[in-house]
């Protein structure tokens, strides 16, 4: 069984900085992906950025350039900075896993991912 837990969240003005890690508890081994996904007042949930066992990242266009995600291995904790932030990036944040490599299809789609955390909301205003 795995376990996460956000935290880092908070509110910011638009263009200001936040960075959310992610812990998690349990054995996560072998090849797995790692991402990061958001949910906004009355939209859908999307994949923000995703990082597999191998490090290689995937990001969604809206984030490209802004957030960062990377991971700590001796601390099992996900990370995602995030800068240049907009109104619109207002949602909650989750962090997510699966097993298996952050391919171009599996990466985003949260229909992919077994485990999640709880949220932790993030408010940018203008």
């Amino acid at each position: 069984q795995v376990q996460l837990v956000e935290s880092g969240g908070g509110s910011v003005q638009s263009g200001g900085s936040l960075r959310l890690s992610c812990a998690a508890y349990g054995y996560i081994y072998g090849s797995y992906c790692m991402g990061w996904f958001r949910q906004g007042p009355e939209k859908y949930r999307e994949g923000v950025a995703a990082i597999d066992s191998d490090g290689t990242t995937r990001y969604a266009d809206s984030v490209k350039g802004r957030f960062t995600i990377s991971q700590d291995n001796a601390k099992n904790t996900l990370y995602l900075q995030m800068n240049s932030l907009k109104p619109e990036d207002t949602a909650m944040y989750y962090c997510a896993q699966h097993w298996g490599r952050c391919t171009p299809v599996r990466a985003l789609a949260k229909t992919e991912y077994i485990h999640w955390g709880q949220g932790t909301q993030v408010t940018v205003s203008s």
